[in-house]
């Protein structure tokens, strides 16, 4: 691995190092003054109780150690030249990131009111963690950001994302010591091997050891320096240690660490850029050892508080009731001589402005933090070039998947020069027939590679990792700084990111609401291999829950699509690749299945969510229908349109009529969902009275909650998933969880009015072929011939 040589191109002077803690004392400040003071700003008059806030909330622990790393990272920003961008790992470090922002004026040119002075020092303090302010930790509202505090494990995958594709961009990436703890993180040391030296930025990790989480020691701080030395060596990494307690110290080790890892990345940069190395390089980490608390206090109530877990949070918990917490408090404030670092009318003094980068070099400024400010139109092809033949309904089949990778295809070469669109996924692009990307992009890879290696490529810009939490976390940092993307994932492994989407979600909700903040490309998750057809590999691979778990997420964040065939899926991809700020789920399978609807007729019905499929039911005009037979997902429309078969086969006096839903969130009122009905548009299309047997792809109560406050929802009768799974027949999986044509039918004749005598016969007959195919499936191994062979159109 290529290993660049020890170079230092900077060494500080005693006025740098002044000048430089100026700075750190300044913005440790303002983050002791944001946990406690709601008034008397600057000091001007002794403090009192009624200066402080009557809820102390907070997290100081962390924060002069992130405080420490802003300083430095300012400094060669400054004398580099340098675009960049921090993703702040450690939890809850909002005072750290908010005093920086403030003291370099992007907090204010964002938000006017807290202005760079004493009045608005006076905001900055008061509104944190205070009703109608501001987060405890780095959240959207706070400028420069695109990671919210607390997202403990995720910190290193988003840095990884911002860089790819960003050939100019230094992502700076601080790991708290507590998060390094997680699986997430642990994986996302791997991304080094990803990272294109030529057409991607650098990532530097600064893996931030203090030594404490919130109660307990953490482990690679009490790792021996040489033994995390190995680990680090061992993801591939070239350690850099700074450790001390002493300021000028650490200041002057933080700053040749800082400039020994810059010059090793332009020297990788400069090697395959321009000489044509093709070895993987060994990237610099810094690993930084400081105090937790460190600055604070060092005893309180006769208990030591610095350098220990006591200093997590609020170090003087109760300063309006305690003189001595009250006198520690001022002591403690007064000690980084606010009057050196403010002036009269509490504006900086230039020196402690003087490692500040100007405009958009900025942390708080930059607009890679800002992704939608450098959003371009994704280039979509025309569906027409993609949409499969449609002569009638039923008549030929596709894999809706593999006719997708084709239009995908076109994508990736669309944006081979402007670089903004990737497709990611854990080791499954080729298992869910989307393969045909290879043709425009192989897999980014930076390892070794043998001759029975395919479609590996050093400059690729589909991601593989068996790490879903990677693979979200790259793709969330990818669209937070203003690119396109894809995540497809087997469904029932969707739920590994369950909280990293939360996160997401709640992001741009937040965002929605703050003007300054340009909208940002949706995150697509193509959700295939899905339950229906996991019948091979078995129960552990059988859960369709992801979807019930967004729809329990912001109304106006949050869509989910479930197209029954080739069309309606090329229809759909369409729609939520040029979408923004939404989280949408399109759920589709990838093996051989109906083609129902022209490319027109599937963009009509896509665009309606739900709709009556008048060619599949018997309807006259004259009379409301008996019954109506709906579905969500492609195997229970198949169920569904075979059961409507066999009952105007049977039962042809019977008014049935066949609904299918695309766009789950139409089953909403739309006073609870920007895609919900209205009362009147859903009873037109399921009637008021009827009975409705609805099969759907997933769990059934889904449904249910969805459609609770209906008019017709006592006479809704849901087929679903019931967690009823094992390696069978694709057609014993639906019989397993009663979601067959013939238990379809056999629900008609039960719920409408009248035929449970006069259908009994034909209901006998559903019963049978249940009987049969338990009996056939266990003889022959296959599904019966009957349902095999089934199509439409016969």
């Amino acid at each position: 691995m290529l290993d660049a040589p020890e170079k230092t191109t900077a060494w500080l002077t005693d006025d740098e190092v002044r000048l430089l803690d100026a700075h750190w004392r300044a913005a440790n400040y303002l983050a002791v003054g944001q946990i406690y003071l709601m008034a008397n700003p600057l000091l001007t008059e002794p403090l009192r109780p009624e200066h402080v806030k009557p809820r102390l909330l907070g997290h100081w622990g962390t924060t002069p150690g992130l405080n420490l790393v802003h300083t430095h990272l300012n400094r060669v920003i400054k004398a580099r030249d340098q675009d960049a961008l921090c993703v702040w790992g450690p939890g809850h470090g909002g005072p750290a990131v908010l005093a920086n922002s403030w003291l370099e004026g992007s907090y204010s040119e964002t938000y006017p009111d807290v202005s760079r002075d004493a009045p608005g020092m006076g905001r900055l303090f008061r509104q944190f963690s205070f009703p109608g302010g501001v987060p405890s930790h780095v959240a959207p509202e706070t400028p420069g950001s695109i990671h919210e505090g607390g997202e403990l494990g995720y910190s290193l995958s988003h840095a990884y994302g911002a860089a790819l594709d960003h050939p100019d961009l230094l992502v700076a990436c601080v790991i708290g010591d507590g998060e390094a703890e997680t699986g997430p993180l642990a994986t996302s040391w791997h991304s080094n091997k990803f990272l294109d030296p030529v057409h991607d930025g650098a990532v530097l990790p600064i893996l931030h050891l203090n030594g404490y989480k919130i109660a307990n020691p953490t482990v690679l701080a009490r790792l021996p320096e040489s033994e995390l030395d190995d680990l680090l060596r061992g993801y591939g990494h070239a350690p850099l240690h700074v450790a001390g307690d002493d300021p000028a110290t650490v200041h002057r080790a933080l700053a040749q660490a800082m400039d020994t890892a810059l010059d090793r990345i332009a020297m990788i940069q400069r090697a395959a850029r321009h000489d044509g190395a093709a070895e993987r390089p060994r990237w610099p980490v810094i690993v930084l050892r400081t105090p937790k608390g460190w600055t604070g206090p060092a005893e309180v109530d006769s208990l030591p508080v610095e350098g220990t877990w006591r200093s997590h949070q609020v170090p003087l918990p109760a300063v309006r009731q305690n003189p001595e917490h009250l006198r520690q408090l001022e002591s403690w404030m007064r000690s980084y001589g606010p009057q050196q670092l403010f002036d009269e009318q509490g504006r900086p003094r230039p020196e402690v402005l003087a490692c500040v980068p100007q405009g958009a070099k900025r942390l708080g400024a930059t607009p890679y933090a800002n992704g939608g400010l450098r959003l371009r139109e994704l280039p979509m092809p025309p569906l027409e070039r993609y949409a499969v033949p449609v002569e009638g309904p039923g008549r030929t089949t596709h894999e809706p998947t593999r006719v997708l990778g084709d239009l995908l295809e076109e994508v990736m070469r669309a944006t081979a020069g402007s670089r903004n669109f990737r497709l990611l996924g854990a080791d499954e692009t080729a298992s869910n027939r989307l393969q045909a990307v290879y043709g425009a992009s192989g897999k980014a890879w930076q390892e070794q590679q043998l001759p029975v290696d395919e479609d590996l490529d050093r400059h690729g810009r589909v991601m593989e990792i068996l790490s879903e939490h990677t693979c979200q976390g790259w793709l969330e940092g990818y669209l937070l700084t203003g690119r396109h993307g894809l995540f497809a994932s087997y469904e029932a492994f969707a739920h590994i990111v369950d909280s990293m989407v939360n996160q997401h979600i709640k992001w741009l909700r937040v965002t929605r609401r703050l003007p300054w903040r340009a909208s940002i490309a949706s995150l697509n998750y193509l959700l295939t291999s899905h339950v229906w057809r996991q019948d091979h590999n078995g129960f552990s691979h059988q859960d369709p829950g992801f979807v019930d778990h967004i729809l329990n997420k912001s109304p106006e964040v949050v869509r989910v699509y479930l197209p029954p065939d080739t069309n309606t899926l090329l229809s759909t991809a369409d729609h939520v690749l040029r979408s923004r700020d939404y989280v949408n789920v399109v759920v589709a399978g990838k093996q051989p299945c109906f083609d129902w609807l022209t490319l027109d007729e599937a963009n009509a019905h896509c665009a309606r969510g739900a709709g009556i499929w008048h060619w599949a039911g018997n309807e006259d005009g004259t009379r409301e229908p008996d019954v109506v037979l709906a579905s969500a997902g492609d195997v229970p429309t198949q169920e569904t349109l075979a059961a409507v078969r066999l009952l105007r086969t049977h039962l042809p006096e019977l008014a049935v009529r066949m609904v299918n839903v695309v766009d789950l969130a139409r089953l909403l009122p739309q006073e609870e969902h920007p895609h919900g009905m209205s009362g009147a548009d859903y009873d037109a299309l399921f009637t008021r009275d009827k009975p409705v047997i609805f099969a759907y792809h997933g769990y059934p109560w889904l449904i249910h909650r969805l459609a609770y406050r209906r008019a017709g929802h006592g006479h809704l009768h849901v087929r679903g998933y019931k967690e009823i799974g094992t390696t069978t027949t694709p057609f014993d999986m639906v019989v397993r969880n009663d979601l067959d044509r013939y238990r379809l039918v056999m629900d008609v004749i039960d719920r409408v009015p009248g035929l449970a005598v006069r259908a009994a016969p034909v209901r006998q007959l559903m019963e049978d072929a249940r009987l049969r195919h338990h009996v056939w499936i266990r003889e022959h191994g296959r599904d019966l011939p009957e349902v095999a062979d089934w199509s439409w159109a016969r």
